[in-house]
């Protein structure tokens, strides 16, 4: 990793320089347009309205308009603010750390010791552990004043910017301002849903359908063409239409449990059939359940009982393409059969 910012955490009189590093990154699958008729690459230029030409960067300013006036602002006029030439992570206040509202959240960044001791580390460190507290931080970077919460993960301090508090939004829906009426026996109904579903949260089990499907078929395209099938690298999908409403709550409720034990039983039962964490069971039954009751479904890949354990999944789906084709194959036939499951549950 490269480091990004350097500066040091403040804290009273106590000095900490540290290095700042992303802390997260894309996974995504690099495309770029193309013109559909002949393939060119779409390319984006900066032209000056004034005489036509293309810009360099190098040679590009930004400005305020009000409407009336345009004040020009250059990059030096940028690294002139004060806050710009700051290279202070300010910590302003220690808080209990349930009191950040995760939807503050924004991006994350690791910060390594930048000094020959890292005995100031180590007792920042210990600090926010041993008080169970989390600390507000204000710093300067890429232009903006950022706000952050300071925390420890694997013994290392992390950075996790927050937004404003007027950058977001009120969640004012008049839908909600009628109270609805939920019996005792709907939520008891409703918590064995949840119980059916429980387990501890492991990352590392979840993968990017979307992108595993995406990379299958570019590899799909380049070895047959235009001529490429997809019925059959995918499989036959069902046609997907719009969920009707439920109006018999409980019925759906009592039907989404049912499906759930049936399809974990079986599940357990099968030479083959088993996911991690239960996933095409639970997804069987939340496919009802999920319009009804408004509990999360977590399709989790497809798993032989022969295969390695979970920890070790990452590691395996980059070791063949044949692999994350049977692994993208086995999930299309259990979405199929969720889906099977959901309508024969709905009649």
């Amino acid at each position: 990793m490269r480091a990004i910012w350097k500066g040091a955490i403040t804290f009273g009189l106590v000095n900490v320089p540290v290095k700042v590093y992303s802390a997260t990154e894309d996974h995504d699958v690099p495309l770029h347009q193309v013109h559909d008729k002949d393939g060119g690459r779409i390319r984006y230029r900066r032209v000056c309205e004034i005489d036509g030409e293309v810009v360099p960067y190098e040679h590009i300013d930004k400005a305020y308009d009000d409407g009336e006036r345009t004040v020009v602002l250059t990059s030096e006029d940028f690294a002139a603010l004060p806050a710009e030439r700051s290279r202070e992570i300010e910590v302003v206040e220690f808080v209990p750390s349930e009191q950040i509202d995760p939807l503050l959240l924004d991006r994350s960044y690791y910060l390594e010791p930048d000094s020959k001791s890292n005995k100031a580390y180590v007792l920042m460190r210990r600090t926010l552990e041993e008080t169970d507290r989390t600390a507000i931080v204000k710093f300067a970077l890429r232009q903006r004043t950022r706000l952050a919460a300071m925390r420890v993960r694997d013994d290392v301090l992390v950075l996790q910017t927050l937004l404003w508090a007027d950058e977001v939004r009120e969640a004012a829906f008049p839908s909600l301002d009628d109270e609805a009426k939920v019996t005792d026996k709907e939520l008891a109904m409703s918590a064995q849903l949840v119980a059916s579903f429980e387990a501890d949260f492991t990352p590392e089990e979840y993968e990017d359908d979307y992108q595993a499907q995406l990379r299958q078929l570019i590899e799909a395209k380049l070895e047959q063409g235009d001529a490429l099938d997809t019925a059959e690298t995918f499989g036959e999908q069902p046609e997907e239409g719009e969920g009707a409403e439920v109006i018999d709550l409980m019925e759906a409720l009592r039907k989404s449990v049912a499906s759930s034990k049936s399809s974990r039983a079986s599940g357990s039962g099968s030479s083959g059939g088993s996911t991690a964490k239960g996933g095409s069971a639970r997804k069987a039954a939340s496919s009802s359940g999920k319009s009804s009751s408004g509990s999360r479904a977590k399709s989790t890949g497809t798993k032989d009982e022969g295969s390695k354990p979970a920890a070790k999944k990452t590691s395996s789906r980059s070791s063949s393409k044949e692999k994350t084709t049977a692994k993208t194959t086995a999930k299309t036939t259990a979405k199929t059969t969720a889906r099977t499951t959901r309508k024969k549950a709905s009649a």
